[in-house]
């Protein structure tokens, strides 16, 4: 199966649980609502998602999961805070912080040549690199929603809407087709209900107490796990300069605590 098509079928099974949570749920007028009130603007945010979906499953494909991980999600947050930096100035702290992850994502890029990690390491992280700006667009664009929309009405409109984008584009490269074996399907329905419909829910959820950048940063707790998963299962090295970014990734963690903690009262 393709990227597009893995891609396609994550979003279209997410879209179709979403949807029925909706109705069972009866939150079908306040959907209707939100379509009224910001069709453009939930439209877009689900292309983006969809566009990093895609992007990201072919950084993995090409560069391996550890370093699509870190450059697809490390690279957010510093567009997403030089985009703040506009209207606040970032405190020191927060820079320092910022500066950190960024050294921490080039020691991992680095690392892509370094180690067994896939078979065309510039095209993976080119891939990562759109995925984390069509991320960040995302994360952007979306938070004003997250004001005004509840986070499963948000989702799912943002889920459907990259559920098409992703579909057209899949059809026309051929697909997409069903998966041809019962593993193959439960592993796209994993994929679907638990890390696109619930994960999704719960991050949009997330960005109504926090601003955008400091929830993306929270996130990149994801690359160091995903570097574990990858190096116990699937025989990823990416070397000691890749250890020491995602040490370097993970510190940047642990400073943002503070700020995360008290962005509800920063208003």
């Amino acid at each position: 199966m393709t990227v597009l098509t893995v891609s396609a079928w994550r979003m279209l099974l997410a879209s179709a649980v979403l949807v029925a949570t909706v109705l069972i749920g009866r939150h079908l007028g306040a959907m209707r609502t939100a379509l009224r009130q910001n069709p453009g603007r939930a439209a877009f945010v689900g292309a983006m998602t969809g566009s990093y979906q895609a992007l990201y499953f072919w950084a993995v494909v090409e560069v391996g999961v550890t370093v699509a991980t870190v450059v697809s999600l490390g690279l957010a947050p510093v567009l997403l805070t030089v985009w703040e930096a506009r209207v606040q100035r970032p405190s020191a702290k927060r820079i320092l912080v910022l500066l950190g992850a960024l050294l921490g994502l080039v020691l991992v890029s680095l690392s892509a040549h370094a180690g067994l990690t896939g078979p065309r390491p510039a095209v993976g992280i080119s891939a990562a690199v759109l995925s984390g700006t069509a991320y960040a667009i995302a994360t952007q664009v979306g938070r004003p929603l997250t004001a005004s929309t509840p986070p499963l009405i948000l989702t799912t409109m943002a889920t459907a809407s990259g559920a098409v984008l992703l579909s057209v584009l899949a059809a026309f490269g051929g697909g997409p087709y069903l998966p041809n074996n019962l593993p193959a399907a439960l592993l796209i329905g994993y994929l679907a209900i638990f890390t696109m419909a619930l994960a999704y829910a719960l991050f949009y959820a997330g960005l109504r107490t926090t601003t955008g950048s400091a929830a993306v940063i929270a996130t990149l707790l994801e690359p160091v796990t995903a570097g574990v998963v990858a190096w116990l299962l699937l025989a990823e090295r990416i070397g000691l300069v890749g250890i020491v970014g995602m040490a370097l990734i993970l510190a940047a963690v642990a400073g943002l605590g503070e700020r995360v903690e008290t962005a509800p009262d920063d208003g």
